[in-house]
């Protein structure tokens, strides 16, 4: 994958649900199962007993803690952002 562009591979659901992760400003209405069923489709993602998901993607690995609430805050997001663009994965 070139950097700067979506997998081919993800759905409709990931491309948006990758749109939100990345807008301008920060989305407030980012779901905690949307985001963890594009990091499902692009990443290994572990649960740990603790209640946090190790994120691997390419050769990073992120500790991510699943938030109190359905929506992530806008440091979770921010934190996704670099994630996601460190691998390549940015919204077309």
């Amino acid at each position: 994958m070139t950097s700067g562009m979506e997998p081919v591979h993800l759905s409709h659901h990931h491309r948006v649900t990758l749109q939100k992760i990345f807008q301008h400003p920060v989305s407030h209405n980012l779901e905690w199962n949307d985001v963890l069923s594009l990091l499902n489709a692009v990443a290994t993602v572990e649960e740990k007993h603790d209640g946090k998901f190790a994120v691997t993607l390419g050769d990073t690995t992120d500790t991510i803690e699943r938030p109190k609430h359905k929506d992530l805050k806008t440091q979770n997001i921010l934190d996704l952002r670099r994630l996601l663009s460190t691998a390549g994965f940015t919204p077309e």
